[in-house]
């Protein structure tokens, strides 16, 4: 559970890096900088959570600055879904099982 936890933290603290990054550059040229905003939710959970895997800080940034906070964890949570049914399927195991296994927890 431990990975899991550190993930969310990781996504709370780029929210937090993004969101003064935002105010800073909308004091500068009165924007909102609600326009970077556009880019698909899947393309950046997809690149936030493999920089991740890969611990590479700026990249988590950056993927962390391409939609909300919101979209974000929605397209976190739709890719782990996702890779849990594959890895069920391909386990041929409950999905039930491979999530907590994933996670460290006993099969139950």
């Amino acid at each position: 559970m431990g990975r899991v936890v550190h993930l969310f933290d990781r996504i709370r603290g780029a929210w937090d890096r993004s969101r003064t990054a935002q105010r800073s550059e909308a004091g500068k040229d009165g924007r909102t900088g609600g326009g970077s905003r556009s880019h698909n939710l899947f393309e950046a959970a997809a690149a936030y959570v493999s920089a991740c895997v890969d611990d590479d800080q700026d990249r988590i940034d950056e993927a962390a600055g391409r939609v909300s906070p919101e979209a974000l964890s929605f397209g976190v949570n739709e890719l782990a879904c996702r890779a849990v049914i594959a890895l069920a399927r391909e386990r041929d195991e409950p999905p039930r099982d491979v999530a907590r296994a994933l996670l460290g927890l006993p099969v139950t």
